[in-house]
């Protein structure tokens, strides 16, 4: 078995943010944490069924320590897709990018599975599984809590509120793993040296045979999210009530 995890190289949500003027991009950036969850799902089916696990990005220079990680868990090999062109990409660009990677790995032999996290926690749309599949032309399945496969068939079991729900596509297939899925785990140190020693290709996108993708959405504006005033205390004098109430008046919270 041949399976492709997606991984991103994020900020920190724990750092501090800066914008200059987009998101800038540091020493505090991580493997976004929910794609954890996704290479952990694909080590633990190599393993369990044997096979080959691929790390795959797209990025920056810096985005390549998210494919390094990737590989410290467990992950054979990894490849950077990484073009100045690209600066800017949304979900159905970078689905583009990332398919034709995807693509030009299957060359090598066929890839029976893609996986990704259920989003990214520096844009948190939960877009790309699905645009990667279109692109791919393959089954989705996705939001699983619950992953197996046999016999050439993916099964995914999904938590929505009280309603489970339990979905089958045949492989090749992109599934998507939420953070209840498994619990990653935490490299030891021969894996980490283990790690150096993998390979990593790095990829254009004249190496995939691509001009820059073009995005369907563009970004206009960014500002920083304005400091938090502090609050109002109102003492209780009797007419409490009343200046609550005035309150909300003021500033347009009434109905």
């Amino acid at each position: 078995m041949r399976i492709v995890v997606c991984v991103k190289h994020v900020p920190d949500v724990q750092g501090e943010r800066s914008l200059d003027p987009w998101t800038v991009r540091g020493e505090d950036d991580v493997l976004n944490e929910l794609d954890e969850h996704a290479v952990e799902a694909a080590v633990a089916l190599a393993e369990e069924a044997g096979g080959e696990v691929i790390a795959l990005t797209m990025g920056p220079a810096g985005a390549v320590d998210a494919v390094r990680r990737a590989l410290q868990m467990g992950a054979a090999s990894g490849v950077h897709v990484s073009d100045e062109a690209l600066a800017g990409s949304d979900a159905i660009a970078t689905a583009q990018v990332l398919a034709a990677a995807i693509t030009k790995i299957g060359a090598e032999g066929d890839i029976d599975l893609v996986l990704t996290g259920m989003a990214s926690l520096d844009g948190l749309t939960a877009m790309l599984p699905t645009a990667l599949a279109t692109r791919l032309g393959w089954p989705q399945l996705t939001l699983a809590s619950e992953l197996t496969v046999e016999g050439g068939t993916a099964t995914i079991r999904r938590e929505i509120g009280e309603a489970v729900e339990r979905f089958a596509a045949p492989l090749p297939a992109v599934v998507s793993v939420t953070d209840q899925a498994n619990e990653p785990r935490y490299p030891n140190f021969r894996a980490i040296m283990a790690a150096r020693r993998r390979k990593v290709a790095s990829w254009s996108l004249a190496d995939l045979g691509l001009a820059a993708p073009a995005s369907a959405t563009t970004v206009t504006h960014a500002a920083p999210r304005p400091a938090r005033e502090a609050g109002r205390i109102v003492e209780d004098s009797g007419d409490a009530g009343r200046q609550l109430a005035q309150y909300l008046i003021d500033n347009k919270f009434h109905g």
